[in-house]
């Protein structure tokens, strides 16, 4: 079919706070001078594989069936007979991925002996580079704890998971996980074939801990300004956090001590960055950056301490907003340089599509981002982001983002905690104005009413009672701001 069809550089992060994008990032910072920039863009999941099962499919975890990391197989898993990124570019794209595999599907989708993807994933890879030069993975004993999980939605059992300790890398730059996963990158691009155009599919690793990074990385940030929120728990946001990893762990940590955490996070996305500016240096050196569409964006973002918490697996700005920068080829002049329009997650595949004029077999609940891009549409009225556990379903979160405003449903067993936040005016969500009763009822009730029917139509497994606000009310107002 030749090179008529733009090349495709899809660059995602794991857990990389919005904010966390500036004076570290200066390649990040290249793609998005040249990009179209979403700027109130958010994840589909706040947790890696349901987040990465609904980028890859267009559809909600609910719509095709990945809801959790792992665990329980009939929840962590794509359905099959839904359409994906590589499924429809594979044969006429030369498609490769590099890094994390986490559209899981079954079978296998990297296993698949119809797959035309040439996968270059780290899993098992990074295991093997590291064992024939006796090295050790970045990590260990002491950067997991003990935490909470909920299975089954009625049980609680112990399990491992990481914690914020820092610590220097001491193998070296060359034995880290995103450089293995930039030396990949790059070999893709070397070896391509060249009589078609080309898909890479590049997912890194960092910042997700654990946060064992090599020099200079380590020692690189000697100074952070933390957000007002950072190590501060306020009063009238969900207690049942507590309950879930995310404040079972981040509430061990002051303000301080996360200040040291910080830094080695930071440095550890300057590396990330480092790893970008391998891929968009050789993209440029083979001639190909003038004629890709390049997408870098993350799968989730990370609490790194605000509102107490940490890691994701929550509804707060720090968790689900995510950046999405879109840079087309120079041959397409978009009408646009920035959005506010709200973006799901879910769009960029029927973007890609509609770009790309690919016309796919099932259904996708994402809408094309084009007409924002070509100045003919204000987009999305609303969004939708769920969370049903990590390693099974509990401590579930529902949330709809409707103009400046954010919805936040926090159940954990026979409780539910309402939370709305007016996320332009209080980007740091310090000011829950559910308790607000006269003033923001007849809003909460709308969109309460609006994420029901999205429920509904797209056969979520839990249900909202139509009294829930009088509940909440009821059960809670007695307790708001009382922390000593």
């Amino acid at each position: 079919m030749g090179n008529e069809h733009p090349n495709l550089i899809i660059i995602m992060a794991d857990q990389l706070r919005l904010d966390a994008i500036g004076v570290h990032t200066p390649n990040i910072n290249r793609i998005k001078q040249d990009s179209v920039v979403f700027e109130r863009a958010y994840c589909a999941s706040p947790i890696c594989v349901p987040a990465r099962g609904a980028f890859f499919t267009g559809m909600y975890p609910n719509e095709n069936g990945c809801l959790i990391n792992r665990g329980e197989e009939v929840y962590s898993k794509v359905k099959p007979e839904f359409d994906h990124l590589y499924g429809l570019m594979e044969h006429t794209w030369d498609s490769w991925h590099t890094g994390k595999q986490h559209l899981q599907m079954k079978p296998p989708l990297d296993k698949s002996p119809d797959s035309k993807t040439n996968w270059r994933k780290l899993e098992g890879r990074y295991e093997v580079f590291l064992k024939e030069n006796n090295k050790k993975r970045p990590g260990g004993p002491n950067y997991r704890g003990i935490v909470p999980e909920m299975a089954y939605g009625t049980i609680t059992r112990p399990q491992s998971y990481s914690i914020p300790t820092t610590g220097r890398y001491e193998e070296g730059e060359e034995f880290f996980i995103d450089e293995f996963i930039a030396k990949d990158s790059v070999e893709a691009i070397r070896q391509r074939d060249r009589s078609k155009p080309f898909l890479l599919n590049a997912m890194f690793h960092a910042p997700h801990p654990p946060l064992d990074i090599p020099d200079p990385w380590y020692n690189l940030v000697d100074k952070v300004d933390l957000p007002d929120n950072v190590g501060k728990w306020c009063g009238n946001q969900s207690p049942l956090q507590l309950y879930n990893l995310t404040g079972a762990i981040g509430t061990r940590y002051t303000r301080e001590e996360w200040r040291q955490i910080w830094k080695v996070y930071m440095g550890l996305v300057s590396l990330l960055d480092h790893c970008v500016g391998q891929i968009i240096d050789e993209l440029k050196r083979q001639d190909l950056y003038d004629n890709s569409l390049i997408i870098f964006t993350s799968d989730h973002g990370e609490m790194l301490g605000s509102h107490g918490l940490w890691q994701k697996m929550c509804m707060y700005e720090e968790s689900v907003h995510t950046p999405l920068y879109m840079k087309f080829p120079a041959h397409f002049k978009p009408a646009i340089v920035s959005s506010s329009s709200l973006v799901s997650s879910i769009d960029v595949l029927s973007t890609i599509c509609d770009y790309m004029q690919i016309k796919p077999k099932s259904p996708m609940s994402g809408r094309s981002l084009m007409p924002v891009i070509n100045g003919s549409s204000e987009g999305r009225d609303n969004i939708f982001i769920q969370y049903d556990g990590n390693g099974g379903r509990g401590n579930f979160g529902r949330c709809i983002v409707e103009g400046d405003y954010k919805l936040i449903v926090d159940m954990f067993k026979n409780e539910t905690y309402i939370e709305l936040y007016n996320v332009i005016s209080d980007s740091q969500e310090m000011d829950n104005l559910a308790f607000q009763d006269e003033a923001y009822r007849e809003r909460i009730e709308r969109m309460l009413k609006h994420l029901r029917e999205h429920m509904q139509s797209t056969n979520d497994l839990l249900e909202l009672p139509h009294d829930l606000y009088n509940r909440f009310l009821q059960d809670y107002t007695e307790f708001k701001g009382d922390v000593r």
